[in-house]
This record gives C-alpha cells, sequence and structure tokens, in this order.
C-alpha cells in the first residue's frame, strides 16, 4: 500500500471512497462537513441503517448528494472525548478492513482525531503502521491467491500545507515501522518445514545484502558454539537434524562510542517439547515459538528503513527442539558458557536454555541494556491471558521506560516480579540451577529469575509474550509484537 499527505476537503475529494468518524454523540469536523454538503442526507442514512457509533463499527454510504467520491465509509470511535490512541488504531484498521474489496484508493480523514498527548504526527504514523498491518495477508502457500488486495493507495488528509511538510517523516516512520511488524509477521507465518535455523540465518543475511551500508550480519554455527562452552543451547538443537544458529545482526545508526542497546530473541523454530513431549492438540502452533527471533528480525528491519540514530544489536538464538535418539533427557546436566550448571527437569523448558548461552554471549558488546523477547511460558498465558506481555526487570528505570512505550505504541505489558524470593524454588541438589522452579505455580517468574542468573553484568528486562505473539484457531496468525513496543522504546531513547 503506498501513502500519501495531502491538504484536503472530503466533500470534493475525487475519490473511490473517503473515511471519516463518528461518534455515538457527535460527529468529527470531516463528518460534519460531509453532512453538510449533503445537505443533512449522511446524518439520515445513518439513522436509518441503525449506526450507533460504537468503536470499529462502520457504515459505507454511496452516491451521497454533494460529494465527489463514490462512497463515504463512516467509522465508529464510541466517544470522540474519551479516543485514546488504541482507539484510533481500531478506527484506522475497521477502516482498511472495511475496504478490502472495494476501492483501490481513499482518503482518510481519522488524523483531524485529538488525542492527548499525541501530536498530529504521531497519529499520521500510527494510521500508517495500522493500516499496513490490517492489509496484511499470507497466503504464500495458497495454490489460488487472493488476488484483491484492497487499497493500494491511503492518502492521509490534513488541514494545511504546512502539515503536509511536517507529516512526511511521520509517514517515513509509520511505513518503516509497519514494514517491520509484517516481516515479522511473516517469518512467524512460514512452516516449521520452511522456517528452521538455516533459513532465518539466510534471511538474515539477504537483509544484510539489502542494507549493507547500516546492517552486519553473523552466524555462528554449532561448531563455533561448542568452542563457546555454549552447553545449554546445544542441548536444545541436540535432538534435530536442524543444526542451532546464534544470529547476530548489528545496526550501526549511532556514533561509534555509543554502546548498543541488544536485543536477543527466543528463536525456537519448531517445539515438540523434546523428550518431555508437548499433547498433539494445538502442537502445530509451535511453529510460533521463534516468534521472539521474528520480533529481534523485525526491529532490525524497521531500524534499517528508517534510519534511526541507534547502534542496536539483535541477537536471534534459533534451534529446533525435536526428539530423537541424540535428545537431551530429563535429568541431564549440561554446563552453560556463564559455567554456570543446569540440570534439566524437563526439556519442554527449552527457551530459556537457548536464552542463557545467548544472554552471556553479548556481554561482549557492553551494551547499554539488554532486552529479552520470548514465547517463554505457558503460566504467563494464565497470569495475563492474551492481551499484554510479560514484563520483568530488575530495573525501574528500564521497566518503566517499556511500559510506557507498550501505552504510547499500543503494544502493552504488565509487570511482574523478577524478586530474589522465587530463586529458591530453582535450586537443584544435582547443580547450579533447575530448568523449572519446584512448584507449579509462578512458572514465569520462575522462568525469568533463571534468565536473570545469566544476566547481572548489565541492565536487563525480559519481555515474556507467549499469549501476544500469535492469534489461535480459526485466526491462526502472527501478529508481530513486540515491535511497535520497541521500535517505540528504541525512538523514545533518541528523543
Amino acid at each position: 500500500m503506498e501513502f500519501q499527505l495531502k491538504q484536503s476537503v472530503p466533500a470534493t475529494e475525487k475519490t473511490g471512497a473517503i473515511i471519516v468518524a463518528v461518534s455515538a454523540g457527535a460527529f468529527s469536523p470531516a463528518a460534519l462537513a460531509v453532512d453538510a454538503a449533503s445537505e443533512g442526507q449522511m446524518a439520515r442514512a445513518l439513522k436509518h441503517a441503525g449506526f450507533e457509533g460504537k468503536p470499529g463499527q462502520t457504515q459505507a454510504l454511496f452516491n451521497l448528494p454533494g460529494i465527489a467520491a463514490d462512497q463515504v465509509l463512516v467509522v465508529g470511535t464510541g466517544a470522540l472525548k474519551d479516543l485514546d490512541i488504541r482507539g484510533l488504531h481500531r478506527a484506522a484498521t475497521a477502516a482498511v478492513k472495511a475496504l478490502a474489496n472495494g476501492p483501490k484508493k481513499a482518503v482518510s480523514f481519522l488524523a483531524e482525531l485529538e488525542i492527548k498527548d499525541f501530536s498530529l504526527n504521531d497519529r499520521l504514523a500510527d494510521i500508517v503502521r495500522v493500516s499496513l498491518e490490517a492489509a496484511y495477508c499470507f497466503d504464500e502457500f495458497k495454490s489460488k491467491k487472493n488476488e484483491n488486495r484492497g487499497l493500494q493507495q491511503l492518502t492521509l488528509a490534513v488541514a494545511d500545507k504546512a502539515a503536509v511538510s511536517a507529516g512526511k517523516k511521520a509517514l517515513a516512520w509509520g511505513e518503516a515501522l509497519g514494514s517491520g511488524i509484517n516481516t515479522a509477521r511473516d517469518l512467524g507465518n512460514q512452516p516449521p518445514n520452511i522456517c528452521h535455523p538455516a533459513y532465518i540465518a539466510e534471511q538474515a543475511k539477504a537483509l544484510g545484502r539489502a542494507h549493507e551500508k547500516q546492517l552486519d550480519v553473523k552466524v555462528l554455527g554449532e561448531a563455533e558454539m561448542k568452542k563457546l562452552g555454549m552447553g545449554a543451547f546445544l542441548a536444545v538443537s541436540q535432538g534435530s537434524a536442524q543444526d542451532g544458529k546464534l544470529v547476530i545482526i548489528e545496526y550501526k545508526g549511532g556514533k561509534k562510542s555509543d554502546a548498543p542497546v541488544v536485543l536477543v530473541g527466543k528463536g525456537v523454530t519448531f517445539d515438540t517439547g523434546g523428550i518431555s513431549i508437548k499433547p498433539a492438540s494445538g502442537m502445530d502452533e509451535m511453529k510460533y515459538d521463534m516468534c521472539g527471533a521474528a520480533s529481534v528480525f523485525g526491529v532490525m528491519k524497521a531500524l534499517a528503513e528508517s534510519g534511526l540514530a541507534i547502534n542496536v544489536v539483535g541477537v536471534m538464538a534459533c534451534a529446533e527442539n525435536m526428539p530423537s535418539g541424540n535428545a537431551t533427557r530429563p535429568g541431564d546436566i549440561v554446563t552453560t558458557m556463564s559455567g554456570q550448571t543446569v540440570e534439566i527437569l524437563n526439556t519442554d523448558a527449552e527457551g530459556r536454555l537457548v536464552l542463557c548461552d545467548a544472554l552471556t554471549y553479548i556481554g561482549k558488546y557492553k551494551p547499554a541494556v539488554v532486552i529479552d523477547i520470548a514465547t517463554l511460558t505457558g503460566a504467563c498465558i494464565v497470569a495475563l491471558g492474551k492481551v499484554v506481555s510479560g514484563l520483568f526487570s530488575p530495573s525501574d528505570e528500564l521497566a518503566n521506560a517499556l511500559l510506557e512505550a507498550g501505552q504510547r505504541s499500543g503494544d502493552r505489558s504488565w509487570r511482574l516480579p523478577v524478586w530474589n524470593d522465587y530463586q529458591e524454588m530453582l535450586e537443584s541438589p544435582f547443580a547450579d540451577i533447575a530448568n523449572i522452579g519446584s512448584a507449579p505455580n509462578g512458572g514465569a517468574i520462575t522462568a525469568a529469575c533463571f534468565l536473570a542468573r545469566f544476566t547481572k553484568d548489565y541492565t536487563w528486562a525480559h519481555l515474556d509474550i507467549a499469549g501476544v505473539a500469535w492469534h489461535s484457531g480459526a485466526q491462526k496468525n502472527a501478529t508481530g509484537r513486540p515491535v511497535p513496543q520497541l521500535m517505540q522504546y528504541l525512538k523514545s531513547r533518541v528523543e
């Protein structure tokens, strides 16, 4: 989808559709203008249609008198006085979906909706981003492709020429962000027979070639990881015919002397549970166990396209967890790169094993902060559902910055404790640490506490995205979260 900015008057816009907002009790300025130009026909048509202005509700009106556009798409927002950024996202998403089988071009007046603490440029960028998300379609493996891709051009209307000039960077940011999100979704939606560790490594190299001035890519294979002493990582991949890979992408947008932000993503490309095998029901969705790595990949692409002035290292810890004669057994003890030993009580608690060695490895970058992202525990879904991600960090400053980034981007998280009180649940009589807690509760917290033992040398946060990384069932689809939150955090650091 292409995006443009222009100064526009809704009644005279000759296009396939114009998009205006109506709440339960009020018309937006553009909707008022359309109603006036149609001599009240819009209000009467909405009343006859039973349109209530509920959030996300849409109503198409055709051939209104006095209106040059073929169609007026009215989008409900709920009460305009209560509209927040997530409400704007919902309205913009609903508009794109409602026009999916309609005109190729449309003009949106949704950016005029004022939201506390969000400038016009903020709103423009977010409308572009969520429009790209709404238009996303993954039909790579369909024998019959979706030929009608819906909107091909969306023009965002603003009140004056100064806003057109000032808003161009906002559009570019929104496009880069949307591109990164949808790239993460593409990677997550790939089937596991295609998307294995070597595939992710090749995709990273291709990204590096496409942005060779901004990105450096390096891939460590199992032989190199063995030399580094990554016994925990290799314990996960040893049961698979697919070799594990540690994929590193360096983005150098800041000053050479600036310490980088390091993002570490769990990239278990398929998780059977290993010897501690999972139930068959729903196991197909375990291709999404690499969505932490996919989100890191999406962030690195968005950074390359946006040119954000910051140094970031993205690390993807990629392995496949399979049962075989070579697979790790419950009760095995391995030595991590840090020198700490781990008793593996459950081979389905494998994400923390690939991450702990990656978190030790990245200490070489002397990072400003480290954030790991992982579909780590079902316990996080029990605690928080599929609405927000779990956030763990000993640092109040980092945690608060990530929470704020989540609120501003609409990609929210909720902070949970990572206190030493829980560490005793990870004690092992035979090794320095067990890979699961001794109690059947607090699983998301003990998983974070496990990772905390490997992050003492830098400021660190952990995002458990098990509940938010994909939709299940008939709507099965990767979401691209938490790319929006991470990009907002990085942008805020620059600002």
